[in-house]
């Protein structure tokens, strides 16, 4: 029934079975046991450790449908109260940093990865789903790339959150991560529906010139001022506030 575990007991070939040859043995407890063909064993069932729970969560389509709605709900509320308070987004009116829109770069990368796996490579992706792993190493190359960009996903988090609290008050801290929260949701489902139909790549090279046309503004900038902290090119007038650094 719905809810059941069992645990595989034993496999079996059966070459004369035009369906399915792969046969597999479960067991729920010890008097109940049956066969399965190996195909309506996926079909039916899940794995039970939590990396693929969560995956099986994600892909999940009434939780794809919430988490669209949500960054649509969210996104449109928080548009709205940018224009009337001028309130910080990601890229639009943007703190002093690089790594919101990084991060929002690392999710749309993860999803065209991702997605590059269920196109071209659906048995990599199938056997990591029922073998997980957090580690990027001992995988096949494309399986790497991807654990490497949830890793570095997770330590640029860690960074827009520090930075975040710096620049911000709390409360306008609370509103920015909102934001950011629903650019990269949009971001995992844009990329997931444009690499199916495979021009989300050429999406992913546009991300990638704009985050570098980003980072290449803010290493021009040597200098802060002084009175007001925004950043300068060169000592003078502040274009900001008026004084003068010298």
């Amino acid at each position: 029934y719905k809810g059941d575990r069992v645990v595989v007991a034993e496999f079996a070939i059966h070459p004369a079975d035009s369906v399915d040859s792969v046969w597999v043995k479960l067991a729920h407890t010890q008097e109940e046991q049956g066969w399965i063909r190996e195909a309506e064993l996926k079909e039916s069932f899940v794995p039970t450790d939590s990396i693929s729970q969560a995956i099986h969560f994600f892909s999940n389509t009434h939780a794809s449908y919430f988490m669209v709605i949500f960054a649509l709900f969210v996104g449109v509320y928080l548009f709205r109260a940018f224009r009337r308070k001028q309130l910080q987004l990601v890229y639009f009116n943007d703190i002093d940093s690089v790594y919101p829109l990084f991060l929002c770069l690392l999710m749309a990368f993860s999803a065209t990865i991702y997605e590059s796996m269920q196109v071209f490579v659906p048995d990599t992706w199938e056997h990591f789903y029922f073998n997980p792993t957090l580690s990027p190493f001992k995988v096949p190359f494309i399986l790497s790339v991807f654990l490497l960009s949830i890793w570095l996903f997770l330590v640029v988090t860690l960074a827009v959150l520090d930075d975040l609290f710096r620049q911000l008050t709390p409360a306008a801290a609370v509103f920015y991560l909102l934001g950011l929260m629903s650019s990269c949701i949009f971001c995992y489902f844009f990329f997931i529906l444009m690499t199916h139909i495979y021009i989300g790549y050429l999406f992913l090279a546009l991300f990638i010139w704009v985050f570098a046309k980003k980072v290449r503004r803010n290493i021009g900038y040597k200098y802060r001022c002084g009175h007001c902290g925004e950043k300068l090119k060169e000592k003078g007038v502040c274009p900001h506030c008026g004084a003068i650094n010298e």
